[in-house]
């Protein structure tokens, strides 16, 4: 095993999380695991983590793991309460009337950098060769917005929502094929978000952004 300076180590970290398929939440592997996969000592490996939790790629959770994005605000006991109080549909409830204000902000101040991760977070999605790896570049897409609009509190609140929805069962609500269909509705519905926000139209990001919120929520009610 060697050891390499930190910027390999940190290009090599950053290549497995846009290629791995996480499990369920987003946690990486264990540090060994993850060690021996990217050929690096455990020790150049937590400098690493360290630093990518400093720019909010991943967050760590004592005794659970490492998950990617930040640690949300509420406590782990407030989400698990949160979580057998509400259902799916409530999730989709919340999104659908907070998220088009967080894609409004974002279509003010993201800075172009910004509409570029997008961008790309976009594309990843589209060309995701599972739906696992979808799903990951989905809630990138979700949270990069949330990024954009340049409100750590908006973020935050953004952060909580999503720990929520992902700790809910939702159950898989598709019988399809391994990867997402080449017409899957989603890729036109984030295409529609991007360029709103790109363009500066702060009305219309958040308008995309809730007709693409109310199309998942029709799917998941199989509603076509």
């Amino acid at each position: 095993m060697i050891d390499s300076v930190d910027g390999a180590i940190l290009v090599r970290l950053k290549d497995f999380l846009t290629t791995a398929e996480l499990a369920d939440g987003g946690r990486l592997p264990p540090e060994r695991e993850l060690a021996e996969s990217l050929d690096v000592s455990r020790a150049a490996l937590r400098k690493a983590l360290a630093t990518l939790q400093a720019e909010g790629i991943v967050w760590r959770h004592v005794g659970k793991g490492t998950f990617t994005g930040e640690r949300p605000l509420d406590t782990v006991a407030d989400i698990n309460a949160m979580v057998h109080r509400t259902n799916p549909l409530e999730v989709m409830g919340a999104r659908i009337a907070f998220e088009p204000e967080v894609a409004r902000c974002a279509a003010l101040n993201a800075t172009p950098s910004q509409i570029a991760e997008l961008r790309s977070c976009m594309i990843k999605a589209q060309q995701a060769p599972t739906w696992r790896l979808y799903e990951q570049w989905d809630n990138r897409l979700h949270r990069a917005i949330g990024e954009a609009s340049q409100n750590s509190l908006l973020l935050g609140l953004l952060d909580t929502l999503n720990a929520v929805r992902r700790a809910v069962t939702w159950g898989r609500l598709r019988d399809t094929p391994v990867r997402p269909p080449a017409d899957h509705h989603s890729f036109e519905e984030h295409a529609r978000i991007v360029e709103a926000i790109a363009n500066r139209d702060g009305a219309g990001a958040a308008d995309a952004m809730r007709r693409h919120l109310r199309s998942v929520e029709g799917h998941m009610r199989d509603i076509r």
